[in-house]
């Protein structure tokens, strides 16, 4: 009998259509996928195999984009969100190795649990408010911005809603924001993986290669296909879906479920 792996199955088309999505919308494909790694494998790791995919599908659509970057906005807000990311990294491990901190449904709760329930719990309500989602901050807000985008990219990969706030009065047009939050992302997604791999999680990337290979074709046949789409498609539906995910997995993440 031949037993295939589920996560082999489900996480790639869901990268595919995440990816797809993300392009559009300006939300993180982290924003969707990490919760799907979630329920498959403890939270630290699944960090760390969305950080992969987020990365090598934002180089793909660098690629399908580039030449549309706004360079001095990812110059005054991805420079500090280098900052941010460090210390965000540095701040998911801390949180990682603490006690737990009380025994959930099926298994404990440490505080990298919580915290990342509480992050999906605020970024899911942005998905499902159109007044969150509608939120935008002047330019002058950019540094301190960037900064606190990449602090919880680093710490969870939960950047796209932050980062779209502070990009939305850049003015921009379509593609010149989408290709500007993606070098934005590449700027945190380096900056972030190294201090995850140097924390002890190099191995996971040797054994699930397959996984990730397989998820991140589909991340970059989302991203083409997305391209294509860009002028025809609207959000709101795509939005309410993703942010009762969020709703969900953050009640099974701080309930102890997963």
């Amino acid at each position: 009998t031949i037993v295939v792996d589920p996560s082999l199955l489900i996480i790639p088309v869901v990268a595919l259509g995440a990816s797809l999505l993300t392009l559009i919308s300006g939300f993180g494909l982290g924003t969707l996928l990490l919760p799907v790694f979630a329920l498959f494998f403890p939270l630290e790791i699944a960090i760390l195999l969305t950080a992969v995919v987020h990365l090598l599908n934002n180089l793909f659509k660098l690629g399908l984009m580039g030449r549309h970057i706004h360079w001095p906005t990812v110059l005054r807000f991805g420079v500090p969100g280098i900052v941010g990311a460090f210390a965000g990294a540095q701040l998911m491990h801390l949180l990682g190795e603490r006690a737990a901190l009380y025994q959930g449904v099926r298994q404990t709760v440490d505080p990298l649990d919580l915290t990342i329930a509480v992050l999906m719990l605020v970024f899911g309500l942005f998905e499902l408010s159109k007044t969150l989602n509608a939120l935008s901050l002047p330019p002058r807000w950019m540094v301190p911005g960037g900064l606190l985008s990449g602090l919880f990219g680093g710490l969870s990969g939960h950047q796209g809603a932050l980062r779209s706030m502070f990009l939305l009065r850049a003015d921009l047009g379509k593609e010149n924001f989408i290709a500007t939050g993606v070098a934005i992302a590449c700027l945190v997604d380096f900056t972030r993986l190294p201090v995850y791999i140097g924390g002890g999680l190099l191995d996971t990337l040797r054994t699930r290669w397959p996984l990730l290979l397989a998820t991140t074709l589909c991340a970059f046949a989302g991203a083409w296909w997305g391209k294509k789409l860009i002028p025809k498609v609207t959000m709101r539906g795509v939005q309410l879906a993703v942010g009762l995910l969020m709703l969900m997995i953050a009640g099974m993440l701080a309930g102890g479920v997963i």
